[in-house]
Parts: structure tokens; C-alpha cells; sequence
């Protein structure tokens, strides 16, 4: 039985993991949150799960490159300077990172790459997303990835085509650009939708959280996808491919 071990354990979803790995065939090695060793947790699993903090990232990575250990990431917020350090990671040991680990979203992610693809630059891509009052980061680390698989599709990169900011007096919308909005609210789980919109016609992809275990079951699915597998930078997608 493969054993886990939990980076950010005392969190909703650190909790959540611990409860839905032993219906998985995957025991609970241990888990560390700010004050513990993450080196001692990286030691005894044989693979690791972080939904901590994008400051403990650092911290985290290093004791699983000095255990030689796989990890899956799922914390949310991080910036390219967070990537560095996952990039020279996994030249050592196996890396998946990504801003959400349901498998409805991962083919989500498929649909968006594929549907931009293919329609092409006649038709406008928005995405909304909508999360509780107290999450920190926006746009959401899912709304990132989706907007990755559009931008992918549309053969330009998100950095090139976001808008973020739309304020007073903007004009017409550029084409070739993908919008991205944030709502947030009461306990919202996680609403994502992405909005295909032509003259006459539009289409909507959405994909809607109403309980963290989705994710749960999603990353110790992927926990147990990357054990064994040698150094390298792993994605959700190449999980749900197998």
C-alpha cells in the first residue's frame, strides 16, 4: 500500500486527503504544517502531497529532492519564481503541479484546448469563476489552467492574450484576447466556466465543486499515478490519460 505524506495537513484540504486515502489503498504516512519537519514527513512516504502555502513551497520542494521523493502540488497562487524552483526540482525527482486536481477539470482543461482549436479566432473566450469569500488568490488557479488550454489552442501563450482588468471606458473588446473574471462569495467550492461567443451563437463549458473531496480523490489519485515514475515535470492531464 502506497503511503502519503501530507504538506498543509491541518488544512480543509489536508483533512480531506487524510479521509479519503485509506478508501483508495493508500495509508496516511504523516503530515506537517508550519512548525513541523517537512524533511522528517518526505522520509517516511513514499510520495508527498502539498496544499500548504506558496512561502512554504521552497521548503517543501528541498525536502523532497533530500528524500528523493515524488510530490504532487496542488497549492494555488504561486509565481515564476515558484515554477523555478518546481522546474529544477524535477530534473531530480518526479514533479505534478497544478492549480486543481478533479478529474472533471482536468477534462475540462481537454475540451477548452480542443474547442479553441478548433472554432478559431472568430469566436471571443471569456472565463468566470466564482470561489468562497476567503480565498486569497484571483484569478484562481484553475481559471489559469483553463486559460492555458485556450490560449495552447489558440497557438499564443496567456501571458500574450489575458485581460484582467476591464474598468470605466475600455473600448471594443480586442479579439484574440481571453477575458478573465473573479467573483467571490459566501462557501462557494469552486465555479469555473468558459464562455465560446460568436456572432449568433455561444457556447459554455462549466464545471462546478460542491464538495472539496472531489479534490481529495484527485490528488491521491495522482499521488499514487506518480509514485514510481522517474524525474519530470507531470501534469493532471497525462493522469487522466492513463
Amino acid at each position: 500500500m502506497t503511503s502519503i505524506g501530507i504538506y498543509g495537513s491541518l488544512g480543509r484540504m489536508g483533512q480531506a486527503i487524510a479521509a479519503a486515502a485509506p478508501g483508495m489503498s493508500a495509508r496516511v504516512a504523516g503530515g506537517a504544517d508550519v512548525k513541523d519537519d517537512p524533511l522528517a514527513i518526505a522520509a517516511a512516504a513514499d510520495v508527498l502531497i502539498d496544499f500548504s502555502a506558496p512561502q512554504a513551497l521552497e521548503a517543501h520542494l528541498a525536502a523532497a529532492r533530500a528524500a528523493r521523493k515524488p510530490i504532487v502540488i496542488g497549492t494555488t497562487g504561486l509565481l515564476p519564481q515558484h515554477h523555478a524552483l518546481i522546474d529544477a526540482a524535477a530534473r531530480e525527482i518526479a514533479v505534478l503541479q497544478t492549480g486543481n486536481t478533479s478529474l472533471g477539470i482536468g477534462l475540462l482543461q481537454r475540451l477548452v484546448r480542443e474547442a479553441a482549436a478548433r472554432l478559431g479566432p472568430d469566436w471571443d473566450i471569456e472565463i468566470v469563476e466564482m470561489h468562497h469569500r476567503n480565498k486569497a488568490d484571483a484569478p484562481s488557479g484553475t481559471a489559469l489552467m483553463l486559460g492555458n488550454a485556450a490560449a495552447a489552442g489558440m497557438g499564443t501563450t496567456l501571458a500574450e492574450a489575458e485581460v484582467t482588468d476591464r474598468a470605466g471606458t475600455i473600448g471594443p473588446r480586442s479579439s484574440g484576447t481571453i477575458g478573465l473574471a473573479s467573483l467571490r462569495g459566501g462557501s462557494v467550492v469552486g465555479d469555473h466556466s468558459v464562455v465560446f461567443a460568436t456572432n449568433g451563437e455561444r457556447i459554455e463549458l462549466i464545471h462546478r465543486a460542491d464538495d472539496r473531496a472531489i479534490f481529495a480523490r484527485g490528488a491521491v489519485k495522482a499521488a499514487l499515478w506518480l509514485a514510481g515514475k522517474p524525474a519530470g515535470r507531470y501534469t493532471m492531464d497525462q493522469v487522466l490519460g492513463e
